[in-house]
């Protein structure tokens, strides 16, 4: 018997309209990046929509993307958009960075 490899999960950072970054996780970044756009899933879009998905990090599972959404909310905004400019938008969608 063959034990299925554990599902990665994501946490992103997504571009509200008036320039806030919101963090999250999730099993697919781009379909919650899209679920945030049509005003659902998080009351922080309620005030801003969503406007771009701008930085995806790859984590091997659910307790290290929560570890590490805990530690990049923990940072400055300066910080954030750091992690932001890191990561080219072309890598967002096609290679996420490792958590």
């Amino acid at each position: 018997m063959t034990v299925a490899a554990p599902k990665p999960w994501f946490v992103y950072l997504v571009r509200a309209e008036n320039g806030a970054l919101y963090c999250g996780i999730s099993d697919d970044a781009q379909r919650r990046f899209e679920t945030h756009r049509t005003g659902k899933g998080a009351r922080f879009f309620h005030s801003s929509p969503a406007q771009a998905l701008v930085y995806v990090e790859a984590c091997p599972g659910k307790g290290d993307a929560l570890r590490r959404e805990r530690a990049i909310k923990a940072l400055t905004k300066k910080a954030k958009e750091a992690l932001v400019i890191a990561q080219p938008p072309a890598l967002v969608a096609a290679e996420p960075a490792v958590c």
